[in-house]
């Protein structure tokens, strides 16, 4: 795991909702800190209405925790393309976020509740 990459267990209860609906709620929330980027939240996919959530051809890479898929919202209102992203085999040291959802702010709140 890079060096500059940190996890740890958020505190707490988290409420996950978007477009007026709530997607889930989760205490097994875990934080991912990345140099000077923004604090991340991870959602475990157990957690979530993932009925809502379809897998896009969308991926990323990134050279320290590895490839990412994303995922559309289906809203009542519309889709929401790309809502949420996965590491569904994330690089050493960041195995623990295997299985989770992380999301566009702009998109879903992820808020302590």
């Amino acid at each position: 795991m890079a060096d500059h990459i940190k996890l740890r267990a958020a505190t707490g209860t988290y409420s996950i909702r978007a477009a007026g609906a709530v997607l889930g709620e989760s205490s097994n929330v875990i934080e991912l800190s990345e140099g000077d980027h923004a604090l991340v939240l991870y959602v475990p996919r157990a957690d979530l209405a993932m009925a809502f959530f379809e897998q896009t051809d969308t991926k990323t890479t990134c050279p320290h925790k590895g490839e990412a898929s994303y995922f559309t919202l289906h809203a009542k209102s519309g889709p929401i393309e790309d809502a949420a992203w996965s590491y569904e085999t994330p690089k050493e040291g960041l195995e623990r976020i295997a299985g989770h959802l992380a999301f566009y702010p702009e998109k879903v709140t992820v808020e302590a509740v």
